[in-house]
């Protein structure tokens, strides 16, 4: 027998161990043949058993092979509890089970491997958590019935001038415009928040699109995806549907020669265009999309060979919020003719308020949003100690945004997005009416996208998988064989239902406190049950 060392790893030591039932496996290899991280494998186990069938006993010595499943002990291959070898098991003879006395965080490290994971993997509670809606309309207003009353459920994408700035005047008893007025688009409050493609599979973007282009043309919400760093298909550029679409402008410069190249061609203006600074998970950090996802369609779309794409923290040649208007939102306006309202993405930080006033006080007034994104969003291109400890909360940002324009009299002006853990337990329509009563337009989301498309990650780190290429469900790979394992229909299908439900919740979030539009600034209808944060968001303590 082979000298066991100390530092040999076991299966004690993997984050998830793999419980395999000899008795009712028929050794039919589906678990094998699906495992995407090639965790387990069919070996032959040799028994020795002692027996006697005498009447005396006449020890008699058996020797017996049995195959069996085996997990593989390697970090290379770990088992992530996907759990889709018990998913494709017909005898429920396998799964995998959380381990409580794994050592995963030293051991990788002290291998030189700095994981990167799918999504965020704190598990504390969330500030909105700790904010119900406490002011209902019984008596004193009258609240509204959600299921008959009519509301006016849309948010500004672009920028939004003062009353007194309006280029309009009364000539003959009529109402003149004089001269012109910075694009908006007045959208549904809920934006499908920005994945390449690249980072999700063909089928999974193709998923989330449909679902868009379905909600805007047979439900009638004006609901908005942002096409991700990279680049987009040439022929959704050239198409109608490009006007559900934000093109983002990341500072990663793949994809840009095609958007430029497709312009002339456009039939349709996009529904925005949104500079990414930063994001919420990886603040500081450039993105990554390894060598494995970039698959020949990848390369042809963002114009690069095979290989491993690094983004850049942050756009090279930007070095303050003056340039950044100057270069980016003024020559990114001028391509589109100003037509199309130009906003900015930035990762919720100590200085996010600074950024906010230094564009509220923009002589060209051509910032036409603010989008705010908070440490608990979740991206496959992020390393953990990113994910864990870099970044800021969104709420407490948001607000600290939207009372500065108050003191100021510009709250409005420059609409305020915000995102970052938004439907991190599943009821995104709960966490948008809170963002919006503590000063948000709107909301984006993209992580629950995923989730509803089948993604099995969670913030206690089952799967995570997103990186590699490897996603058991085929949402964050582009090999074909995992890919095909999507179904478009029902994966667009299940996202307009959510959107749906989404819909029909935030109506019955809006009705009690007697509001028909949305109840940006609101604050007055929420209370919390945590003195801390009430006192930092200015709302009522609860007890």
């Amino acid at each position: 027998m082979q000298t066991v060392k100390a530092l040999d790893l076991s299966r004690n030591d993997m984050r998830w161990v793999i419980e395999h039932d000899p008795d009712r496996c028929t050794m039919c290899g589906s678990c094998v043949a699906q495992c995407t991280q090639n965790a387990i494998e069919a070996v032959m186990l040799r028994r020795d058993v002692t027996v006697s069938e005498a009447d005396v006993p006449e020890p008699l010595s058996r020797h017996a092979a049995h195959p069996v499943i085996r997990q593989k002990v390697s970090l290379a291959t770990q088992c992530v509890g996907c759990g889709f070898c018990s998913k494709v098991c017909p005898n429920d003879a396998i799964r995998p089970v959380r381990n409580t006395d794994q050592r995963m965080p030293v051991i990788a490290r002290a291998n030189g491997t700095i994981k990167r994971g799918g999504r965020s993997n704190l598990s504390t509670q969330r500030t909105l958590d700790s904010i119900v809606v406490g002011r209902i309309s019984q008596m004193t207003d009258p609240a509204l019935d959600s299921e008959r009353h009519t509301f006016d459920m849309r948010a500004p994408l672009g920028r939004v001038l003062l009353s007194h700035e309006l280029p309009l005047e009364v000539k003959d008893g009529k109402l003149v415009k004089t001269g012109s007025t910075p694009p908006v688009n007045w959208i549904y409050p809920l934006i499908f928040s920005d994945m390449s493609i690249g980072a999700l599979s063909t089928r999974a973007w193709e998923a989330i699109a449909m679902a868009a282009a379905y909600l805007n043309e047979e439900c009638g919400l004006p609901v908005r995806m942002s096409s991700g760093e990279g680049g987009m298909p040439v022929k959704l550029m050239e198409s109608d549907h490009l006007k559900y679409f934000i093109l983002q402008i990341a500072s990663g410069p793949f994809g840009w020669d095609r958007i430029v190249k497709a312009l002339p061609r456009m039939k349709t203006d996009p529904a925005g265009v949104l500079i990414k600074i930063g994001q919420g998970a990886k603040p500081g950090d450039g993105g990554l999309l390894p060598a494995a996802k970039v698959a020949p369609h990848i390369q042809a779309i963002r114009g690069v060979p095979k290989s491993t794409l690094h983004s850049p923290p942050n756009h090279q040649g930007l070095y303050s919020i003056e340039e950044s208007v100057q270069k980016m939102h003024l020559s990114l306006n001028a391509a589109f003719g100003f037509r199309v309202p130009v906003a900015i993405k930035c990762a919720a930080s100590a200085t996010s308020v600074s950024v906010y006033n230094n564009l509220l006080r923009d002589p060209y007034k051509i910032c036409g949003g603010f989008f705010l994104d908070g440490i608990q969003g979740g991206t496959g291109a992020a390393n953990e100690v990113s994910l864990d400890h870099t970044g800021h909360p969104v709420v407490s940002k948001l607000r600290e945004c939207y009372l500065a324009a108050v003191k100021q009299g510009l709250q409005g002006q420059i609409p305020l997005w915000a995102g970052g853990g938004i439907g991190l337990t599943g009821n995104a329509a709960a966490d948008a009416f809170k963002m919006m009563c503590l000063g948000a337009n709107g909301v984006f989301c993209a992580k629950i996208l995923i989730q509803i498309l089948g993604c099995v990650g969670n913030e206690n780190g089952r799967c995570n998988n997103c990186s590699n290429g490897r996603c058991p469900n085929g949402i964050c790979s582009q090999d074909p064989r995992l890919v095909a394992r999507l179904d478009i229909d029902k994966g667009a299908q299940a996202i307009v239902d959510y959107v749906l439900a989404f819909d029909s919740e935030l109506r019955k979030l809006m009705a009690p406190v007697g509001n028909s539009s949305l109840p940006v600034g609101r604050s007055d209808a929420l209370v919390s049950t945590d003195r801390a944060v009430a006192d930092k968001l200015n709302i009522s303590y609860a007890c």
